[in-house]
């Protein structure tokens, strides 16, 4: 199982980016893709998920902000990062998970800094 997320770096407030993370390794098209971000001091937090049936789940401090996408012919899942906030910083971490069949997986993180 491969999750490789690429995408990240430097973004202006108020700017945008576009983070992705493609899977390979196992049925993407079933698991539960989602996003977490870890900022220097803190826990690792959900930013957004996308689930095998079709709905988006999101934190707070992101709704309206962010939005989750895949492309299941791609195995790809998507963040898109609207007007970011300094706060948003963070390494931003890809996650599959399918809870029947027990399997949840990391992959390595991209870092986003926003700064102006």
């Amino acid at each position: 199982v491969q999750l490789q997320a690429s995408g990240g770096g430097l973004v202006q407030p108020g700017g945008s980016l576009r983070l992705s993370c493609a899977g390979s390794g196992f049925v993407f098209s079933i698991y539960d893709m989602g996003w977490y971000r870890q900022a220097p001091g803190k826990q690792r937090e959900l930013v957004a998920v996308s689930t095998s049936g079709g709905t988006t789940n999101y934190a707070d401090s992101v709704k309206g902000r962010f939005t989750i996408s895949r492309d299941n012919a791609k195995n790809t899942v998507y963040l898109q990062m609207n007007s970011p906030k300094p706060e948003d910083t963070a390494v931003y971490y890809c996650r599959a998970r399918n809870t029947v069949l027990r399997s949840d997986y990391f992959g390595p993180g991209t870092l986003v800094t926003v700064s102006s």
